[in-house]
């Protein structure tokens, strides 16, 4: 099988690299594969591995990570039509017949200006065949493009694939003009950057060796109309025009014969019903890739972020509760990503094409939440105007998501109960019972077996919720993720704000890495957003982080500014001089500095005090 990687953008643009020879290592030194004269890239920074069954890429431990289809990895099997981002360059992978139509070796572009006597321009809008406000007298030789316009019409509309497609346009384009060789160039979306070509000879058929001018090229696409060119040989070029996006060209020529106007004109009524089935057979053949990566990992489709072992426990309870329809409680800190695997769970599991809702039973008082989850009938309350559904309605056939769930009154926790024995419930001021079909996933930080001897939680309710369990990890755990997530939001934050970020220096990443993160992948989160704000340079140093991640000890090879050493001081001092008038009590000291018991609890510990 053909695997190839093309340079989109960065140093290497528009070069393909082939991956048969084995290992194809990436990164700055001379040594590798594929060498990248850029700063932000490693010496040793990526490597892709082909095996026999597939292909992998790894990131090296790279100073700025490794992206594949702008999700920061650490190892990731590669489909057809994954990009991979390595600093300033963007490569594609692509496999089978797409590497053959994208590779190099049958088409190439020669630079030499293209002069000739006749070079003739036609626009889209001044087409004969195109413009059905035109009149014109049909001609033997008229009727006869017709003919040829009507079959390719029919054809193009029922071949899938394109390399199919595209071979059969070429055989009939030369079945009515009399070109020697030709080529379909696509470019990458939104820009013109030429990522995949078929060839085709009058002698030799498919993958023919095809030069292709590149200032008649070059033309095409500055004034997106087709040319007619008679110079050393003739050469008809037409753009591929989809929604006023150029996606390609058609390119023919001939040594022998001369094109004429007709020709011209037959080959932009071409372009103008190609385009569109060009476009739709890339864009089903970009969907089927996409699919397959999405489902990749233990064939899920989720939006997280994280390849460390405890992640991958994740997944697999993901992938093993989805397709069921049993209830699940999802058990973790703030911030761990609970409502994440709950989505998760939901869009791949049966009930997916249906409602998702979630509702955060500590957001909302008793009353209010009630007729949130219950809805009302008119009148049941004053202000209720008019009849109201409520989410466990609206949510029929799909899934409910109950957040806090350790936060649900007493009443409330009755009426849930009898949601899961019976599948209904009432209406706030309703007397007619209204059946549902949802599937209920719970998550709560509360520990819910403590609430229950403390009688603030059911514990019939407990056993109802208790079906499928999953103990999110916190941030602490899984540390090997803090490189990728940071590296991810740093990205996603920067395309927000529109402010260049090109990496995490290797200082900062230190400081990331040896912070306890007690608000966990949230306060991570917006770490990275205020670094990404606040910060002066392309690369996140250690003073863009918050003050909290700098008040630990000294992290070796991490230089602290003289400001945060000066700040860091000034909290000990008013830290000791609060306890020494507190006399030793930790919440009189707390009321002392203005804050929570539990903030100084943490203060104490970044700032390693011995009290």
């Amino acid at each position: 099988m053909n695997l190839q990687v093309i340079a989109l953008a960065g140093p290497s643009k528009g070069k393909v690299f082939d991956l048969t020879q084995g290992d194809f290592s990436i990164g700055r030194d001379p040594s590798n594969a594929l060498s990248l004269n850029d700063v932000l890239i490693s010496r040793q920074h990526a490597l892709i591995r082909r095996t026999d069954s597939d292909v992998t890429i790894l990131d090296l431990n790279s100073r700025n990570g490794t992206l594949v289809n702008a999700v920061p990895i650490t190892e990731r099997k590669l489909a057809p039509g994954d990009r991979i981002q390595i600093g300033d360059s963007l490569l594609l992978f692509v496999s089978g017949e797409d590497a053959a139509a994208g590779s190099s070796n049958h088409v190439r572009f020669d630079e030499t200006p293209a002069v000739g006597p006749t070079i003739v321009q036609l626009h889209k809008d001044d087409s004969l065949y195109l413009n059905p406000l035109k009149a014109f007298s049909v001609t033997e030789r008229m009727a006869r493009d017709l003919k040829t316009l009507l079959r390719i019409s029919t054809e193009i509309n029922v071949i899938r694939g394109q390399e199919a497609l595209r071979r059969r346009l070429l055989e009939l384009i030369f079945d009515a003009v009399p070109a020697d060789t030709g080529a379909i160039l696509l470019f990458d979306t939104g820009s013109s950057e030429t990522i995949s070509t078929f060839s085709w000879s009058r002698q030799s058929g498919a993958n023919a060796e095809v030069v292709v001018s590149s200032s008649v090229v070059d033309g095409v696409i500055k004034g997106r109309a087709a040319v007619l060119s008679n110079a050393s040989q003739s050469v008809l070029v037409a753009p591929l025009v989809v929604f006023d996006k150029l996606i390609g060209v058609i390119y023919v020529e001939s040594k022998t014969n001369r094109f004429d106007e007709s020709h011209l004109e037959l080959l932009v009524g071409v372009a103008g019903m190609a385009g569109s089935a060009l476009d739709n057979a890339r864009r089903l053949e970009w969907l089927e890739t996409e699919n397959r990566r999405l489902r990749s990992d233990f064939n899920l489709e989720h939006n997280m972020v994280g390849e460390s072992p405890r992640m991958r426990e994740v997944y697999q309870f993901i992938g093993k509760a989805a397709p069921t329809n049993s209830t699940v409680l999802i058990r973790g800190e703030s911030g761990t990503g609970k409502e994440l695997v709950a989505s998760a769970i939901h869009l791949n599991s049966p009930r997916s094409q249906n409602p998702f809702v979630a509702i955060n039973c500590a957001a909302l008082s008793e009353t209010l939440l009630e007729s949130e989850l219950f809805g009302h009938e008119k009148g049941a309350f004053t202000g209720a105007i008019a009849q109201k559904k409520g989410k466990l309605e609206v949510a029929n056939g799909g899934t409910v998501f109950l957040d806090e769930l350790g936060e649900l009154a007493p009443t409330l926790q009755a009426k849930l109960l009898r949601v899961l024995q019976e599948r209904e419930f009432d209406r706030v001021g309703g007397t007619r019972p209204i059946k549902v079909d949802i599937r209920l996933i719970a998550a709560t930080n509360r520990d819910l077996e403590k609430a229950i001897q403390g009688g603030t939680f059911r514990q019939d309710l407990y056993y109802r919720i208790n079906v499928l369990s999953l103990t999110m990890p916190a941030l602490r755990e899984r540390r090997e993720d803090i490189p990728l997530l940071a590296g991810y939001f740093a990205l996603r934050c920067s395309k927000k704000s529109g402010r260049s970020i090109k990496g995490i220096s290797p200082e900062a990443r230190k400081c990331l890495a040896q912070y306890d993160w007690p608000g966990n992948v949230r306060e991570l989160e917006n770490a990275m957003e205020r670094a990404v704000v606040l910060g002066t340079t392309e690369l996140i140093q250690p003073e863009d982080l918050p003050e909290a991640l700098l008040e630990k000890e000294a992290v070796p090879g991490v230089q602290v500014t003289e400001y945060h050493q000066a700040v860091k001081e000034a909290k000990r001092q008013l830290v000791l001089k609060a306890f020494q008038e507190a006399g030793g009590n930790y919440a009189q000291a707390a009321r002392l500095l203005g804050v929570h018991p539990n903030n100084l609890h943490r203060l104490i510990r970044n700032l390693d005090l011995k009290l």
